[in-house]
């Protein structure tokens, strides 16, 4: 389960930037999952509940999640594409010269500090 270390590298981060700004609370964390990331977002949820409440800047915080889409990108025909419907070939000319543009992020959008 890396999930507990993804929570636990934002929380390092986040006391971080409170320390930095003067926080003295966090209402709540958005983050950006992609869809392809590999990242179960209810494991982290879970995860986050549990760490979350160690940490005195953090204790009453909630988490919400994003799910940001996997899009792919032809280079054979210079389309993009649903990454999870049509996988590395492309529906539009076949080709498998293909690379994810997006979908495989795990980043930090917004904290709503108090």
């Amino acid at each position: 389960m890396h999930e507990l270390g993804i929570v636990f590298h934002v929380i390092k981060h986040l006391e971080k930037v409170g320390e930095e700004q003067g926080l003295s609370a966090v209402r709540s964390v958005t983050l950006e999952l992609g869809e392809v990331s590999g990242v179960v977002g209810e494991y982290l949820t879970d995860c986050w509940k549990w760490a979350a409440a160690k940490s005195s800047l953090l204790q009453a915080s909630s988490l919400q999640i994003v799910t940001l889409p996997a899009i792919t990108y032809c280079t054979g025909c210079g389309r993009t594409y649903e990454t999870v419907k049509y996988g590395r070939t492309c529906p539009y000319c076949a080709s498998e010269d293909t690379y994810l543009l997006t979908g495989n992020e795990v980043n930090i959008k917004e904290i709503e500090a108090c």
